[in-house]
Parts: C-alpha cells; sequence; structure tokens
C-alpha cells in the first residue's frame, strides 16, 4: 500500500443537532464526502458526543451530563453501527462517556468497515475529567493496537498524546498511524495536544492524524470554547518533505461556524522503509534504560 487516505474532521458543536437522528444524519454526510473523495477512514474529535447537549433535560445538572452523554451516545452508536458497512468507510465516532462498573469512562468508538467495533478509554484524566462537581470519569488500564486495512494503528485521546509514557509503551509495536481525537478549549492547549503528536510521530517514526472539536455546544456547562483544527504529522525526514507535516488546516475557534475537514494521506510504504533502517538517525525503540540520573554534590 503506497498511500493510506483518511479524513479529519474537526467538529463544529454548535451545529445543535436536535435529537440523535439528526446528529447520525450530519456524521453521515460527512462520511459520504470522505467516502466520495476516496478516504477508508474519517475520525471525529473527542467528546463529539457533546454536541447532544443541544437536547438535554432543562435543568440538568452538570453532575448528572456525563450520564445523559452516555446515553445519548448509545442512541447514536445505533444509528451510526450500519453506516461504515454501507457506505465502505471505517468510522472513528471521537470519543464519548460510557458507563463502567467505577461510573464512566471517557471512550474513543470506532466502527469498522469490515464490521467491527474497536473501543479504547482514555487512560490519562484531566483536572477537569476529575472534578466531583461536574465530570467525573473513570481512567482506561489498557492500550490496544489494532489492524485496520492492512495497518496497525492505535488510539490516544487528546491528553493521552502528551505522555512521554504511554509513547514509550508504544515504541515496540512498530504502528503505521497513531489516531489521536482532541477537545481543547485554548490555543495554548490546542499547541500542546498538536505539539505532542508531532513529536510522538518523530519517536515512533509513524503518521499521527489529529483533530479537535471547534465552536461550543448549545447547552454546554464546562467547555465555552474550543479551539482545534486537523492535521497528519510525519517522522522529519528528507523522503516526507522534511518538516514533519504532512497535512495542516490551522487552528479555529469555529465562531463562524466552520468546521475544518481534510483528506490526508498517509505514506504507508516510505514510512515503513524508513522505520526499517533508511532514516536519517533514528535509533529504533531506544530504552533509557542504561541510562542513570546522578545529582551533583557539594
Amino acid at each position: 500500500m503506497q498511500d493510506y487516505p483518511i479524513a479529519l474532521c474537526a467538529l463544529n458543536l454548535g451545529f445543535a443537532p436536535a435529537s440523535p437522528e439528526a446528529f447520525a444524519a450530519h456524521i453521515e454526510d460527512k462520511m459520504l464526502e470522505a467516502a466520495r473523495q476516496g478516504a477508508r477512514l474519517v475520525m471525529f474529535p473527542e467528546y463529539a458526543i457533546e454536541a447532544a447537549l443541544a437536547w438535554k433535560p432543562d435543568g440538568l445538572p452538570a453532575t448528572e451530563e456525563m450520564a445523559f452523554l452516555a446515553g445519548a451516545g448509545a442512541e447514536l452508536l445505533e444509528l451510526l453501527r450500519p453506516l461504515p458497512e454501507r457506505h465502505g468507510i471505517s468510522l472513528l465516532c471521537g470519543s464519548m462517556p460510557v458507563t463502567c462498573e467505577d461510573g464512566h469512562t471517557n471512550t474513543a468508538i470506532l466502527l469498522t468497515a469490515d464490521g467491527r467495533e474497536i473501543r479504547q478509554d482514555k487512560l490519562s484524566l484531566t483536572p477537569g475529567e476529575q472534578d466531583e462537581e461536574s465530570w467525573l470519569l473513570t481512567p482506561g488500564t489498557t492500550l490496544k493496537t489494532f489492524d485496520l486495512d492492512g495497518l496497525k494503528m492505535a488510539i490516544l485521546i487528546c491528553l493521552d498524546v502528551e505522555m512521554p509514557a504511554l509513547s514509550s509503551l508504544l515504541a515496540r509495536e512498530k504502528l503505521d498511524l497513531l489516531l489521536v481525537p482532541s477537545m481543547t478549549e485554548k490555543l495554548s492547549g490546542y499547541h500542546r495536544v498538536f505539539g505532542c503528536a508531532k513529536a510522538r510521530a518523530v519517536e515512533l517514526m509513524t503518521a499521527v492524524a489529529v483533530c479537535g472539536t471547534v465552536g461550543a455546544a448549545q447547552g454546554t456547562t464546562q467547555m465555552l470554547t474550543n479551539v482545534s483544527g486537523v492535521s497528519l504529522f510525519l517522522p522529519c525526514e528528507e523522503d516526507l518533505g522534511f518538516t514533519g507535516i504532512g497535512a495542516q488546516v490551522g487552528p479555529t475557534g469555529g465562531e463562524a461556524g466552520e468546521e475544518p475537514f481534510g483528506i490526508v494521506k498517509v505514506p504507508v510504504e516510505k514510512i515503513r522503509a524508513l522505520r526499517g533502517g533508511s532514516a536519517e538517525v533514528w535509533p529504533g525503540s531506544w530504552s533509557a534504560e542504561h541510562v542513570s540520573i546522578v545529582g551533583e554534590t557539594g
């Protein structure tokens, strides 16, 4: 496989669907657009489900929003589940709260065109996701890899891609593509996530695709702004154009209703060749096991 085309959609939460059916129709429109342009996979961002707050009950306390969104997500999934096989394109639905024994996880859900359902829980939670007064969540404990269309992939949700410890765990896995759905309130958060995603592309000698939410959901109590864009990051190698940026639609707050969308092509064979020995300086899945830290004394 020379190139693997994927679509990245930075969902504008302000589109305010009136029902699960309206939400599903919006996603299906993006899937159809992506399929028309030859994409094999379309990715939506972290907490894409927050747009469902547009139909939440009046007076719903912030502490009950996770349960409401988990229910809305379950309804939405039932509507989305047949679409990948119908249209021949896999769908990463973004992430949503999912009910678990200890409350709710923040879980990315991938519905594949070959009929599978792949789930990845967020592992490293933000302070806002550990707030007993609002969005209290439970962290995941397992990082999964999976095969799709002949590529080895994994998913890291937003803050997870900022954690070098997780990158170290993935270093031996020889990924072809890392998918990063995100949600960032400010431009600073956008740069943290996207900057770290670019670093992961260098460290892992792989492609990293990122997209985030923009705009604000009608009825939101937590994320009054969202700033993001879409990017495909690559190893910084001459064969890949030097810069480490395969494609990019820059950040926006989505205030005018804009919804960054891009079809990007992952140069799979070139990356595999580089990882196999033709990279300029990449040391492979290098560890620091032989290194000790010594503090200066005196």
